[in-house]
């Protein structure tokens, strides 16, 4: 009986495990997971879970009996501390020997830390990537507080919002010259910095974090430009890195992440990597892509290729950030663009949409509040149809209508 082993707990492993089930695999399915707990999601970590509106058994992405049923073997609390790909073997912690026929890398990505040198490692310093680390925090959000977050990309706007919502008074520092510089437009940075200032944020951009401030436990912080700040606990959001660790030490090519070509193979034989730990090609470039959506669509490909079908993968990226009352839809990669027009709506002051074009063709949206746009616009540019912006930005459009042309 052939064996397929799949490494990591996260979206895109429980996602991998489900399709070669699905696609009719009858071999020995072994999922690996270093948390002590089932395969879950983790967006709503940063929101609804911290917030309260969402429990455990809400967060978990199927339950225990599922796996039971699917005859999916779930090694829950287990790390892998080697691969031997010319061996077929994986190596446990406690030195217990298991081995493959085929080998699915789902290792996922891994928060950046702040140097211990300037007090990364006091108590009340935290990031948001697991359930402990949400569970852990949850109870320094009491109304009154004062919380530092690093760092303005999307997570760290999320644990913002949070926190505002629970009372918390929050400073966010962010050392570029404006929020969510890398990854948004600044039609995009401008409108989530007024969403944040109305909610009582206090945004600081161009200027860093010099020195988090406490003997044992975080009192106050520093900033670059001689500010000193009282601080009850700290949020640090200032990127991921891919979990390349196991794959790198084996000797898989990795150039940050795991390379894999259009199948989701690697440079190994018999090795596969799909999730935020893989890097693709994406139009003609390497990147990686760290959503949901890639993790679930390059996952059920990666099943598929261990099974021998030859598909290759075609990304076509998603994203969503909920803050506050705004729902934010990415479609697309704004990679390149050089003009964004915008789209706003009379009866609907908070909504409002930032259309990406490269050299005159659609490329990406952000759509606030304006589902109907993302829908319409996640098709056009999966199909790579463009539509001149006037008539997107046209109230009077028939959205839908554009798809039939």
């Amino acid at each position: 009986m052939q064996h397929f082993v799949v490494i990591g707990g996260g979206q895109a492993g429980a996602s991998l495990v489900a399709k070669l089930r699905s696609e009719g695999f009858d071999g020995k399915i072994t999922l690996i997971c270093a948390e002590n707990v089932l395969p879950y999601q983790r967006p709503p970590l940063s929101k609804a879970y911290l917030l309260g509106e969402m429990t455990l058994d809400r967060l978990l992405l199927r339950p225990a009996e599922w796996y039971a049923q699917n005859n999916i073997d779930v090694m829950l609390n287990t790390r892998v501390v080697e691969l031997r790909p010319s061996q077929k073997i994986i190596l446990l912690r406690g030195e217990v020997e298991m081995a493959y026929d085929e080998l699915a890398l789902c290792t996922g990505s891994y928060p950046r830390t702040l140097p211990a040198a300037i007090g990364g490692d006091l108590d009340g310093v935290y990031t948001v990537r697991d359930l402990q680390d949400a569970d852990t925090m949850e109870p320094e959000f009491v109304a009154g507080r004062n919380l530092l977050i690093v760092g303005g990309g999307y997570i760290g706007l999320e644990a913002a919002a949070v926190a505002a919502k629970k009372g918390v008074n929050v400073t966010l520092v962010e050392m570029a010259p404006r929020i969510l510089q890398r990854v948004a437009c600044p039609e995009t940075s401008d409108y989530f910095r007024a969403l944040h200032k109305s909610h009582g944020v206090n945004i600081l951009e161009g200027v860093g974090l010099d020195r988090l401030i406490g003997t044992d436990r975080i009192t106050g912080a520093k900033l670059s430009d001689g500010t000193e700040l009282a601080v009850d606990f700290a949020i640090v959001g200032v990127g991921i890195l891919p979990g390349t660790i196991l794959a790198d030490s084996a000797g898989i090519v990795c150039s940050n992440g795991i390379d894999t070509d259009r199948h989701g193979a690697t440079s190994a034989a018999h090795v596969w990597a799909a999730g935020d730990c893989a890097n693709l090609t994406f139009k003609g470039q390497r990147i990686r892509i760290e959503s949901v959506g890639n993790a679930i669509d390059q996952a059920e490909v990666v099943a598929k290729n261990m099974l021998g079908q030859g598909i290759d993968y075609v990304a076509a990226p998603w994203f969503w950030s909920d803050q506050y009352d705004v729902k934010l839809q990415i479609a697309g990669l704004n990679i390149g663009y050089d003009t964004v027009y915008v789209k706003t709506f009379a009866d609907m002051p908070e909504a409002r949409v930032h259309w990406y074009y490269k050299d005159g063709h659609l490329i990406a949206c952000d759509a606030m509040n304006a589902a109907k746009d993302y829908m319409v616009a996640k098709r056009l540019i999966e199909a790579g149809r463009n539509v001149a912006p006037d008539i997107l930005c046209d109230e009077a459009t028939n959205m839908k209508a554009l798809l039939k042309g």
